[in-house]
């Protein structure tokens, strides 16, 4: 019976140990949205905390907003300088970072329709000279 149980533990704590690796290594892809990366994180800490892991709400606050992706480093500075980490909720990061894809996302569905309406207007010559090319009025 004591063998058992210290065979459990240790496989609990090896569990554990890999977990704690993925949590760290953890990061967001290109090309993953918000709630695909909070899901994928979120997952991995509640499976620290069935193997007994006492990870906080700030600690997963913490790791989600140094592990983002390039274009969210503005928005992630602004978060940590306008809010007070230590107090904020994973739900109030996830809908901070949702409403900032959400407007990413806007922006490139306008440039796309920009590219396709201005598709085969374009002379290559000066811009917005009506074919003149030349610098000045005349």
């Amino acid at each position: 019976m004591k063998q058992k149980c210290q065979g459990s533990t240790k496989v609990k704590r090896a569990q554990l140990q890999a977990l704690r690796r993925e949590f760290e290594v953890l990061g967001m892809k290109e090309g993953e949205t918000v709630n695909e990366y909070f899901s994928r994180t979120l997952v991995i800490a509640n499976k620290m905390k069935i193997q007994g892991e006492a990870i906080t709400e700030t600690s997963i606050v913490e790791k989600i907003l140094r592990s983002m992706t390039e274009k969210f480093n503005y928005v992630v500075c602004s978060i940590e300088e306008s809010n007070d980490v230590g107090t904020l909720t994973i739900d109030q990061l996830q809908s901070s970072l949702l409403v900032h894809e959400q407007r990413m996302r806007g922006y490139k569905e306008e440039e796309q329709a920009l590219k396709v309406s201005n598709s085969g207007k374009f002379t290559g010559r000066g811009r917005g000279r009506s074919g003149r090319g030349g610098r000045g009025r005349g």
